[in-house]
């Protein structure tokens, strides 16, 4: 369990410690529920709530231009990354919010390092960025299937904390979120992909072949959240067996995230004052 502040839950327990001291995968439940009340309808209303408080504050977000958000959500298949968007951002007004979700590089991308095409896709001032699937998908398939070595993972995972550095010292606020699920709700969730018609384009063969290297990428996901939850931009596990839990976790932090920022309207214009429309 989260320990309790005032009632509420802490996500200290769910952050992944700088350096990864302490650290083991196997110690999160994914079938936790740290910010469930135990009533599922309750906690569904609780999360529109908060959708529109997010949207409330995106609004502020914009007007203050002093920040930029990038939400990073990394999980293996079927983990919810695209039900959280749809449940958390809701709300959000398209003007100043963009996702993008990030598929295998293409032959231009290969052609550059493998942080190019990410650095295209950070948000702008006054504007949210989410990213589904992320940069660290450059030290999950590659490691799993040996394509790079030790040395090479761990330049990577220096890359990595130093880029993310970069975008924080110039005001990017970076939320990683890793939706934890367990082995036997990921076959339940690609048993219903096969089951319903409607959700055929969800499933590939290809599902299958990765489900086999599940304790592979266990173990890669465990070494990457160890060696890139820094002190700029720390890691949060999310135990997602349960899809309300986990959108009310994260629709929780991230509305936490914004009101701590202290938001603000820009000043008024002065000559603005006793300006009449005729």
């Amino acid at each position: 369990m989260a320990k309790k502040n005032n009632g509420k839950p802490s996500p200290d327990r769910w952050q992944v410690p700088v350096g990864g001291k302490g650290f083991a995968l196997k110690d999160c439940d994914p079938g936790a529920k740290p910010y469930g009340s135990g009533d599922k309808e309750a906690d569904k209303a609780r999360v529109a709530e908060l959708a529109r408080e997010i949207d409330a504050l995106q609004d502020m977000f914009y007007a203050d231009g002093r920040f930029k958000l990038l939400v990073l959500l990394q999980g293996t298949d079927t983990a919810g990354k695209d039900g959280t968007i749809r449940a958390v951002f809701k709300e959000t007004s398209p003007l100043g919010v963009r996702t993008h979700g990030w598929k295998a590089p293409s032959t231009l991308e290969r052609s550059h390092d493998y942080l190019w095409r990410i650095h295209q896709q950070v948000p702008a001032a006054g504007e949210f960025m989410i990213h589904n699937r992320s940069h660290y998908e450059d030290v999950l398939v590659p490691v799993v299937n040996g394509w790079i070595d030790k040395k090479q993972t761990e330049q990577r995972y220096a890359h990595i904390n130093d880029f993310e550095r970069l975008l924080c010292e110039t005001g990017t606020v970076i939320l990683k979120f890793m939706l934890h699920i367990s082995f036997d709700e990921q076959r339940e969730r690609l048993q219903e992909r096969i089951d319903d018609p409607s959700k055929h384009w969800k499933f590939s063969m290809g599902d299958l072949e990765v489900r086999k290297q599940w304790k592979e990428y266990q173990r890669a996901y465990e070494n990457l959240l160890r060696a890139t939850s820094s002190e700029w931009a720390p890691w949060t596990v999310v135990p997602a067996d349960s899809k309300t839990h986990r959108n009310l976790m994260i629709a929780t932090l991230v509305r936490d995230k914004l009101k701590a920022l202290k938001l603000r309207y820009p000043p008024d214009d002065p000559q603005l004052k006793g300006l009449v429309v005729q």
